[in-house]
């Protein structure tokens, strides 16, 4: 990543592409947590298929980030970091959400659910860490150096 695209200390000036970065993170947030929106509408609601809807999400969320930072790691152009930021920060960041899978934990479990509340984020981790993995080693085959 460029010294454009990283973090500014709070009262430093923000450059063009400081704010390019700003503007990428909002629209591709925007972006990943309205499709989690939709497909959470998508959805029956009882609790089962809502905590399965997110485990999907972030597990696919999770070997999408690891792919696409394989593929971007050994470029350090500026089209790369912005891509970084867009589709990973941005779009993947606001597609997969810890939040709502912690309150589904907590919500399962005073549901009377104990076998899923119990297991449900121990699978989640485990298998979110290994297709992260996944992807990583993936992208880093098929990606530009």
């Amino acid at each position: 990543m460029t010294d454009e695209t990283l973090p500014r200390p709070p009262g430093s000036v923000a450059t063009p592409h400081y704010l390019t970065g700003l503007a990428l993170v909002i629209a591709g947030g925007a972006l990943g947590s309205l499709a989690r929106y939709l497909l959470l509408l998508a959805t029956p609601h009882p609790a089962g298929l809502q905590v399965l809807t997110i485990f999907v999400i972030n597990v696919v969320g999770s070997f999408l980030l690891g792919l696409l930072v394989g593929r971007v790691r050994a470029v350090l152009t500026l089209t790369a970091a912005r891509w970084r930021l867009f589709l990973g920060t941005g779009v993947l960041g606001g597609f997969t959400t810890y939040s709502t899978f912690a309150l589904q934990v907590v919500t399962v479990a005073a549901d009377g659910a104990w076998f899923l509340a119990a297991w449900y984020p121990v699978v989640s981790v485990v298998l979110g860490v290994l297709v992260a993995w996944t992807g990583l080693r993936i992208g880093l085959r098929t990606g530009t150096r």
